[in-house]
């Protein structure tokens, strides 16, 4: 099988916290036998052992939207407050548009939807031998109409695979997307695909009234090589913390770390991570490198896993954290999870807490309980390895596409 990959970014310098994800499941793809040809949406297109790398046609341009989009984005939170009120109406089940929203997606669809086009039929043209295109979590409403004009010439499927539901969801009732984040779904057409992929079982059917014709599921899972257990010397932290951000997560950030560090002053607190808000007594450790992330969480007792709303709430919403973190052959504790129980099974290879006290009581049992922590950290690994790796997830995403050609 040889497919066509259009990827948000290939470049692991940029803060897109999907690329990993991207990268583990590119490599899977090769892995398992399939040809892979990446051409990456955002920043340059970068080589590697496990996929032939494509140009971006719209670099530059994709770089001044993406300069303009920062810069409006640090504005908005440099005033603390929500933009003005001038946006597009929108129906009732969607959050309106904002004024400069609409111009960049106009924008894009005027000035890059044409480069893409060009550039993916020059592909598809050259290379007819290409079985599939995946657009990787780009945003589909600046290139409408792309798609489409790709099925109609060349007769290929091409799917979207959307790895951010449900935050990423303009229909989802008190979620709407991240504040600070893309609106990829206001002006866009779901139906021009042959089908979507979803990270998410429980948001399959948002993207069905959405306009999407078939819906399919992939979880998220990890290279198993990468996220390996690090040799330490001491398991000197008690409870890690390793994320970005207290969007759709304030209060457990707060119940699993604010809190229990104040209460347990014996015990050693620590995150790495940006914009987490108050946090207790907990320190914060600088980043260095991925390596050094591994360090820290192999060097904790206990890793906290803590899912914003968005994904928790939503049935079997997949993140990749609790695989990482269960491939390292980490003790995990998190917060409550819908569908959890899909990939893990609470109380064996996983510690579920639903409050401040509960959190408490269970990190007092298990600091204090050597042979429980590895017990759990044990299963979940060997879970992980059973079911989880990304090799498990690039078959599954074969078998879609070949239900298709």
């Amino acid at each position: 099988m040889k497919i066509l990959v259009v990827v948000s970014s290939l470049d692991l310098t940029q803060p897109f916290s999907a690329t990993p994800a991207w990268w583990q499941l590119l490599k899977a793809l090769y892995e398992v036998g399939v040809e892979v040809i990446a051409t990456p949406y955002q920043g340059p297109a970068i080589e590697s052992l496990w996929w032939r790398a494509a140009p971006n046609p719209a670099k530059w341009q994709g770089d001044v939207f993406k300069s303009a989009r920062d810069l409006a984005r640090n504005l908005k939170l440099s005033g603390g407050s929500r933009p003005a009120p001038t946006a597009t109406p929108a129906p009732d089940d969607e959050p309106a548009e904002s004024s400069s929203d609409r111009f960049v997606r106009q924008a894009a669809q005027s000035l890059i939807a044409p480069l893409w086009l060009s550039h993916l039929d020059k592909l598809l043209t050259k290379e007819p031998d290409i079985d599939a295109v995946i657009f990787l979590t780009i945003p589909l409403n600046q290139l409408v109409g792309v798609p489409a004009e790709l099925i109609r010439k060349h007769g290929k499927p091409i799917f979207y695979y959307d790895g951010d539901v449900p935050a990423s969801l303009p229909n989802l009732p008190d979620m709407r997307g991240f504040h600070s984040g893309f609106r990829i779904y206001q002006g866009a057409d779901p139906a021009e695909y042959t089908a979507f992929i979803s990270n998410s079982a429980g948001g399959m059917q948002y993207l069905k009234a959405l306009g999407a014709r078939e819906v399919h599921t992939l979880f998220y899972g990890v290279d198993t090589d990468v996220f390996s257990p690090a040799r330490v010397e001491a398991q000197d932290i008690d409870a890690f913390f390793y994320g970005h951000g207290r969007e759709y997560r304030e209060q457990w950030i707060d119940a699993m770390i604010a809190q229990p560090s104040q209460a347990l002053p014996e015990s050693r607190f620590a995150v790495r991570g940006k914009n987490l808000g108050q946090l207790g007594r907990a320190e914060t450790l600088p980043y260095l490198s991925f390596n050094k992330m591994r360090e820290y969480a192999c060097r904790s007792k206990l890793n906290l896993c803590i899912t914003r709303m968005a994904h928790a709430s939503v049935h079997a919403s997949s993140s990749s954290r609790p695989f990482e973190l269960a491939s390292m052959g980490c003790c995990i504790v998190g917060n409550p999870y819908a569908g959890v129980d899909t990939w893990f099974e609470p109380g064996k290879e996983i510690v579920i807490v639903r409050s401040a006290e509960e959190a408490m009581d269970r990190y007092r049992f298990l600091l204090g309980n050597e042979m429980e922590r590895k017990r759990i950290a044990a299963a979940a690994f060997a879970r992980v390895h059973k079911q989880h790796t990304m090799r498990h997830r690039a078959r599954e995403l074969v078998e879609i596409i070949n239900g298709y050609l």
